[in-house]
């Protein structure tokens, strides 16, 4: 077999169903020999809109997404989406054509350096030397991606070594010298941190994407109602509890609610589970640590510290970890810290109307509209605010991009969603910006006839950078206008989506019952004030 042969056999025997990206002549053979595979290909219409593709497949899915490129510019386009899967800790495989290797070095037509351009935002990588070496390559790819810390691998693959020839030879389980991964929290520091919680008058969980990697939401959940312990979430741990649950108190952070906020600050003892602590969830990380007793659960040794000082740190994999502390807790009383938190819940603040949209308002009304399992993908901007303080996950999930925060993620994670999840209904919220972004991505959602539904807040301007220039800046307003073109009705019908528009909070309801109601996809606009907060 060639090699560009082998290479589809392998991806066959991972289980691989669906590739998307985009093909170049470095790349070829491999398109040619996955012609007949039975493997479904998602032409993208970017490279970068192909990677995020992969993503919404990965976490959607729950497995590894695969992406694949040509060489030169193909592989460089698709560095933004490589490092916004390694921020998020998504499995990835990258595989990325390559000119022929005895032209290596010699800055040829499309030569692009990708694996070393890529070496920040990967677990890691590999250049194909031979052939014969490609089903192993493709088997620990998989295992690094996808254990651990999970995160983006690329396979860089030289033409002249697609072409050329190998037999094919079953891979073996994967033996990676210096590669073992802790699964297991240390039985000593677990027992050092039962002790701690059963101590505790106020204690807290925060979950983080990183429960969502270990795919230990059902432990996650399980632990919280055995002991009782209230519950606050990054952005990243969206979903981990129903928003409606008892126990779950609400996001924390600088776009957080108030209520999980003062919680987090009113804690004595705080257990992070998968949470990096980023500067957007905490703020003064280190007062914090001096106020509660911090217990730290993180598979990658990494990040126990980086951010917040730990009393309490336990390297393992969340969902494991977990089952090893409900193992050994005592019964637990947390009635009156949960009375406590209570107090701190208070009444929502009343809409504020105005001549457009309320994002608050059409976000819980959105909300309620979409199935329980249904799969929200947020795009960045203060679009991702209103969405993540707004939309209650229940059974579905949420999806954004938090570490790298990438414009134009929505419209093509929502279509690795759709694609990953046939029948659960996927939304991509959008501001207008971000949407511009994606846009050509359109175009796949009406050839591959996938229902995905596209919402955009439209303020004809760059939302987030104004809401910055305005407390920041004294209100000096530059470079952030859109101004109001384009016709976002005259675009969507030119990609031939059935379009909706909602101006004022009067016509909500009536435009997002027409627009989910379509069968397949379709465009939605709803303006917003460009001054709203």
């Amino acid at each position: 077999m060639t090699g560009a042969e082998l290479l589809i056999r392998a991806l066959a025997d991972g289980g691989v169903r669906t590739v998307f990206g985009y093909p170049g002549a470095a790349v070829l053979p491999v398109f040619d020999a996955m012609r007949e595979s039975g493997i479904r290909f998602v032409l993208t219409r970017t490279e970068q809109g192909a990677g995020h593709a992969a993503s919404g497949y990965s976490r959607a899915g729950d497995v590894p997404g695969v992406v694949m490129t040509t060489s030169g510019p193909g592989a460089t386009n698709l560095i933004t989406a490589v490092a916004t899967a390694y921020m998020d800790s998504v499995p990835m495989l990258a595989v990325t054509g390559q000119v022929s290797s005895e032209l290596l070095g010699r800055d040829v037509f499309q030569e692009a350096d990708v694996t070393g351009a890529v070496m920040p935002f990967v677990k890691h990588s590999y250049l194909i030397g031979s052939p014969g070496e490609v089903v192993q390559t493709v088997r620990d790819a998989f295992h690094i991606a996808s254990t651990g810390r999970p995160g983006p691998v690329l396979l860089d693959f030289p033409i002249d070594r697609q072409l050329a020839e190998a037999e094919y030879v079953p891979a073996s389980e994967p033996r990676l010298r210096g590669y073992k991964p802790t699964v297991r929290g240390h039985a000593v520091q677990v027992a050092r941190a039962v002790e701690a919680i059963a101590a505790a008058k106020r204690p807290l969980l925060v979950a983080g994407g990183g429960v969502f990697a270990s795919h230990g939401v059902r432990e996650f959940r399980v632990f919280a109602k055995v002991t009782g312990i209230p519950v606050v979430h990054t952005m990243m741990g969206k979903g981990v509890m129903p928003a409606d649950d008892p126990l779950c108190v609400g996001m924390v952070g600088a776009f957080g609610c108030e209520a999980a906020n003062r919680a987090l600050t009113a804690a004595d003892l705080i257990v992070l589970v998968g949470a990096r602590v980023g500067d957007r969830a905490v703020a003064t990380p280190n007062v914090l640590g001096q106020r509660a007793v911090i217990i730290h659960i993180d598979v990658d040794p990494a990040e126990i510290g980086k951010n917040m000082s730990t009393a309490i740190p336990i390297v393992g994999d969340a969902k494991t970890v977990l089952r090893q502390l409900l193992e050994k807790m005592p019964p637990l009383d947390q009635s009156g810290w949960r009375a406590e938190l209570a107090q701190f819940a208070g009444e929502p603040e009343p809409y504020v109307h105005g001549a457009r949209c309320t994002p608050r308002l059409a976000v819980e009304t959105l909300s309620r509209a979409l199935a329980e399992d249904a799969v929200y993908v947020s795009d960045v901007g203060m679009n991702q605010i209103w969405s993540a303080r707004w939309h209650n996950v229940r059974r579905g999930k949420f999806l954004t991009s938090c570490g790298m925060g990438t414009m134009g993620y929505a419209i093509p994670s929502a279509i690795g969603a759709a694609c990953a999840c046939p029948g659960r209904q996927v939304v991509a919220a959008c501001g207008d910006g971000a949407f511009l972004m994606s846009l050509p991505e359109l175009a796949v959602l009406r050839q591959e006839n996938l229902p995905v539904k596209v919402a955009v807040f439209r303020d004809n301007a760059l939302g987030m950078i104004g809401h910055i220039q305005r407390e920041q800046y004294g209100g000096r307003l530059y470079a952030s206008d859109l101004g109001d073109l384009p016709d976002f009705g005259g675009l969507s019908r030119a990609f031939g989506l059935p379009f909706f528009r909602a101006e004022r909070d009067a016509g909500l309801a009536s435009a997002l019952s027409g627009w989910l109601a379509e069968p397949g996809p379709a465009l939605l606009e709803i303006d917003v004030q460009p001054e709203e907060e």
